[in-house]
């Protein structure tokens, strides 16, 4: 079962890629025709930063989600490719679940051994399946999102004439996430690591011709390689330290590592110190955290199912997923974990405070994204591991339920992304706005919803941890827990509600989804209001330590959750829902009480507000430190390395004094007969006398 639980997605990527290249004839893309609006300002001024929302925004973000294409009827190798796909995913999703309450909740983990990798000198790496309960809950959540997405991607991309070619990359997105979370070693890991990379890139950049998308895929894979170099230089450490990458060898050897140091050059450093911040630097560029999350935004230029899936299921929660299985080194890393903490809230609040200045709407939801995985990892730094893991699991539904909602809308409205251009619709698509509500209330972390749960455990469990690292993350968390309310309904008020601000055509035409869009969102939307309650007990409450056995580690002082279990004040229980209802509150005054408050308040704050809604500028900022000094620094190589030494000395030399002696030799030849019989004389005199000497 769990050989079929990972590589089905994997049999379904070969599939759909065969049909994709063999299939027969494809229909040309047609984004060069009348829907290709980048660079365009859709905005019409209703809203109320309207004036400058385009300022200094060198990605132009348009307001169209750009897969208009030629595409004539599905063909049989489109429907092939889609029902493989589909059915294959969905398959492994009800196995996933089936392993989930086998291995999970009825409590029997194990490892099945496939084959042997590759060995060298002291390095031994086998090929298996861990599937434990960390396994167990990231498998229910990769293909339990995955195969949502997939069904319904067979409504969304239906104009796409490309559609087995998308199919098979997001089934081949699967099965490396799967290889991630089921890897037994870090080399394994690192495969996965690297597979859901290449995946998201191809995803991505799906509409190859737009230079947005090629753009935002380079982005994307090169940022991550930046987190990839340190996590490289991480797993290197741990076989280093210990000898071996296999996690049970590793977590055996960690307790032994606590204080050991590494010298390098005239320094020593803590060992363990250390290698978990190259791991963590791994972590942040995966996971979009602060520093290295500028990648995250610009991949909306993908499929709207693609954003969904890297969002909620895949890519982004491999960074959390991979501290949660490291727990039992990272616990012996104290100085790690505050890192950790400080960054997770830090991007927390961040992001958070540039998610309520954007327009496209699935760019609010993206930052949404990063600021909830900020949560995921000061959880991580407080060692509430298992509240980390609840949130990332409850976080799946609701995050994919949102990204899909905003499909349905885009879909709806002739493809258009910007909240500035719609209003008024929820009449017109009844059942994406109330799907829209459950994800936005789950998001807020209001009672019941799944969001609630794990959102205010880690909130609770920061506080309890007692150490000043924790308070710092509590109070950021108190604030982006403010700033998500307010944004998550400012999307709704100014998608749904008020007055239409699009084209009366496009009005006019506004119809919900095909079924086959709307039954993933009925699905997920469950999953958003029953997942925390359902679950609850068992990832947080007093059975977590049964559910999640050996496989998260938290030394006896750490214990975070348990202390916010006995010691949390009143008021820290209750401080998140105030700010989430004082949020919601505000997003209502701003944008249906008094439409006219948000331009006031943005051009009093003209400056915070640019600062905002330009993402802290760190893409320009990132844009003068690195990329304009590489682009000099090549230039200036070019020119005198490459030019003047390498070329001066090497082909241009060579071919400079080649000229020169055929120059001077050419002066020989004057065309004067009187001369070359001179030259014959002195050659008989020269040769006489040479005789003469030697011979």
């Amino acid at each position: 079962m769990e050989v079929l639980v990972v590589f089905l997605p994997l049999l379904a990527f070969l599939v759909a890629g065969s049909i994709a290249l063999f299939g027969g004839p494809k229909a040309e893309p047609a984004h060069a025709g009348g829907h290709d609006h980048h660079g365009h300002d859709h905005g019409h001024g209703h809203d109320a930063h309207a004036h400058d929302a385009h300022a200094h925004d060198e990605h132009h973000e348009d307001g169209h989600d750009d897969h208009h294409v030629v595409a004539g009827p599905p063909t049989v190798g489109d429907r092939a490719a889609q029902f493989v796909t589909t059915g294959a995913v969905l398959l492994s999703a009800i196995l996933s679940w089936v392993l989930f309450f086998d291995v999970a909740v009825g409590g029997h983990p194990r490892t099945i051994e496939l084959m042997s990798w590759m060995r060298s000198g002291g390095l031994d790496v086998s090929w298996a399946l861990r599937v434990d309960q960390l396994t167990a809950v990231m498998l229910v959540v990769v293909n339990t999102v995955s195969s949502m997405v997939h069904l319904y991607s067979i409504g969304y991309m239906a104009e796409d004439p490309q559609k087995p070619r998308f199919m098979g990359y997001l089934s081949l997105f699967t099965f490396a996430m799967l290889m991630l979370v089921t890897a037994d070693n870090l080399v394994q890991l690192f495969f996965g690591w690297e597979g859901v990379g290449l995946a998201s890139y191809l995803l991505i950049n799906f509409w190859y011709e737009k230079p947005s998308a090629n753009n935002a895929a380079i982005k994307a894979f090169l940022v991550n390689r930046v987190g990839d170099f340190g996590f490289v230089l991480g797993i290197f450490a741990i076989f280093v330290l210990t000898g071996s990458v296999q996690f049970d060898a590793i977590f055996a050897k960690a307790p032994e590592l606590a204080g050991q140091t590494l010298h390098f050059l005239s320094w020593n450093f803590d060992a363990l110190t250390v290698t978990c911040l190259l791991l963590f630097i791994g972590a942040m560029g995966k996971s979009a955290q602060l520093g290295l999350h500028t990648w995250l935004p610009d991949a909306m230029e993908g499929p709207t199912p693609v954003s969904a899936l890297i969002h909620a299921a895949t890519m982004v929660t491999a960074g959390v997923f991979m501290v949660c299985r490291l727990s039992p080194v990272f616990e012996y890393a104290p100085t790690a974990l505050e890192i950790v903490a400080v960054v997770g809230a830090l991007t927390a609040f961040v992001a958070a405070t540039i998610g309520f200045t954007q327009f496209d709407i699935k760019r609010v939801i993206a930052y949404s994204t990063m600021s909830q995985l900020g949560y995921m990892f000061f959880a991580a730094g407080v060692s509430a591991y298992g509240a980390a893991m609840f949130h990332l699991f409850t976080h799946a539904f609701f995050k994919a339920l949102l990204f899909l909602g905003a499909g349905s809308v885009i879909h709806a409205l002739h493809h258009e992304q910007d909240m500035r251009n719609m209003g008024g619709v929820w009449r017109k698509i009844p059942f994406t706005y109330a799907v829209m509500w459950i994800g936005n209330l789950a998001l807020a972390g209001l009672p019941f919803f799944a969001g609630y749960y794990s959102k205010d455990m880690i909130l609770e469990a920061a506080f309890a941890s007692a150490s000043p690292v924790g308070k710092f993350a509590f109070a950021l968390g108190i604030a982006a827990a403010l700033l998500t309310a307010f944004y998550s309904w400012r999307l709704l008020f100014m998608t749904f509600h008020g007055k239409p601000r699009m084209e009366k055509s496009v009005f006019d035409h506004a119809h919900e989804s095909p079924i086959v869009m709307l039954i993933p969102l009925a699905v997920l939307a469950v999953g958003a209001l029953f997942a925390g309650f359902g679950f609850h007990e068992l990832f947080i409450g007093h059975s977590m330590e049964h559910f999640w056995g050996k496989t998260i580690l938290v030394l006896a002082d750490n214990n975070s959750i348990e202390a916010a279990h006995h010691h949390t004040p009143g008021w820290v229980k209750l401080a998140p829902l105030v700010v989430g209802l004082i949020g919601i509150a505000l997003a209502y005054i701003m944008y249906m009480a008094i439409p006219g408050l948000p331009e006031k308040v943005a051009t009093t704050f003209r400056g915070v507000h640019q600062f905002l809604y330009n993402k802290w500028y760190f893409d320009e900022l990132y844009d003068r430190l690195f990329v304009r000094t590489a682009k000099y620094l090549g230039y200036g190589l070019w020119k005198s390395g490459d030019g003047a030494v390498i070329d001066g000395v090497g082909p241009d030399g060579i071919a400079a004094a080649t000229r020169d002696v055929a120059a001077r030799a050419s002066r020989l030849q004057s065309g004067y007969v009187y001369h070359y019989a001179f030259a014959m004389v002195i050659g008989v005199v020269l040769l006489v006398a040479w005789l003469s000497v030697f011979g």
